[in-house]
């Protein structure tokens, strides 16, 4: 199984074709293509290569599926016998991008994703169920209150 590791937003990530990842949020649209140029290591079924300190001419192409927010972190203040607190929230901005080729000096491609392949994290495949749900008790709310209008009009 071929892999890199790459650097982006101050930290080092392990990436292989088809992987999606959340990084530190990148200002480019949704759906656009990403390239990480700072590659450190590559390896394929057969080589490694390591970077002094990157490769250059590697390069590993993603595309951005969205921009989001990371959950909520809470950060507790107190200063004890003062009557001082302070409580208050942060969610970091992140991107979540989907790895779609890794390439290596000469342009060789090491590994690619296979085309149509959009895998779905636990979080996404929970989100579609829950709109599901969502979805079904909004139409049952909506055709009972038209059931109790159309009685009172009578």
């Amino acid at each position: 199984m071929s892999f890199a590791i790459i650097e982006t937003g101050g930290k080092q990530y392990k990436v292989s074709a088809s992987n999606i990842l959340k990084v530190e949020k990148l200002n480019i649209p949704k759906g656009k293509k990403v390239e990480f140029k700072k590659v450190l290591l590559l390896n394929d079924d057969k080589t490694t290569e390591v970077g002094n300190p990157t490769i250059s001419g590697a390069v590993v192409e993603g595309l951005l599926l969205d921009n989001i927010k990371d959950r909520k972190i809470l950060v507790f203040k107190k200063r004890r016998r003062q009557n001082s607190r302070k409580r208050y929230g942060h969610r970091q901005p992140l991107s979540k991008i989907q790895i779609t080729k890794i390439l290596s000096k000469g342009g060789k491609i090491v590994s690619e994703m296979k085309e149509g392949k959009i895998k779905l994290s636990n979080d996404e495949k929970s989100d579609k169920k829950s709109d599901v749900k969502k979805q079904k008790v909004t139409k049952k709310t909506t055709e009972k209150k038209t059931v109790v209008k159309t009685k009172t009009k009578k």
